[in-house]
């Protein structure tokens, strides 16, 4: 069965399959390129892979999205462990917190914990433990979510894996760049490959369609570049 995948700007993501409904990283409020309030959003999981202010959706009145959208919704929360006890510290019933190589049942599937180099600072300055991939299983399809990172080899691990697809930020400056990310590709070697986190503010302006240009002309996978709100559907 088809999944499908859904840009809401920046890097915040859905995925949709018939029965059951993921989000990743929710940033809407304060989002520049949301395509959907924090207060509309569909979630029955919610994955967080660090605790950025453009991540957990941080906004200038002190709430955050991620809070918000877990207590109306009542999807618990995935994330690194730190993270999940400053998260049940916010009001999240459910904040389920694990860590690097770990792989979690689910109803719909299992996450796996990736390493993701970056940083994760909580918004008010406490340490939220290590930033963090997702590798997604879900109705026969593996998507890997690379969250905020800079390349690092032991994506060809990740690749091992067998991916459909896999979700890249491309904006450099926070985090791997076009060059950088066309060379994850090859080592992730996935079928498909979807860019994020670029174009929200300026200095994460890129060109998607050269990126993708570059993937097609470089690497097996197949580039899709979507505007937020609109939906790749992984078969």
């Amino acid at each position: 069965m088809a999944l499908k995948l859904i840009w809401h700007g920046h890097g915040t993501w859905s995925l949709h399959s018939a029965d059951h409904k993921i989000l990743i990283d929710p940033f809407f409020t304060s989002n520049p390129a949301a395509d959907i309030a924090a207060d509309k959003v569909e979630a029955d999981t919610i994955l967080l892979t660090h605790g950025h202010g453009d991540h957990v959706g941080a906004n200038e009145d002190g709430t955050l999205d991620v809070v918000s959208v877990a207590q109306r919704t009542g999807a618990p929360v995935v994330t690194m462990v730190e993270t999940a006890s400053w998260l049940s510290g916010k009001g999240v019933k459910e904040a389920i917190g694990m860590n690097l190589g770990g792989t979690l049942k689910m109803p719909f599937g299992s996450v796996h914990m990736t390493l993701a180099l970056h940083s994760n600072g909580l918004p008010d300055g406490t340490y939220g433990g290590m930033p963090a991939g997702f590798v997604v299983e879900m109705a026969d399809r593996k998507v890997y979510f690379a969250g905020d990172t800079a390349l690092f080899s032991d994506m060809k691990l990740i690749g091992d894996m067998t991916l459909d697809a896999v979700v890249l930020p491309i904006g450099d400056f926070y985090t791997m760049g076009p060059a950088d990310s066309i060379r994850a590709v090859k080592m992730l070697q996935p079928k498909n490959v979807i860019p994020g986190h670029y174009n929200t503010w300026p200095p994460i302006e890129q060109d998607a369609v050269e990126w993708a240009s570059k993937i097609r002309h470089e690497t097996n996978a197949t580039p899709h570049i979507l505007k937020p709100g609109e939906t790749f559907v992984i078969g």
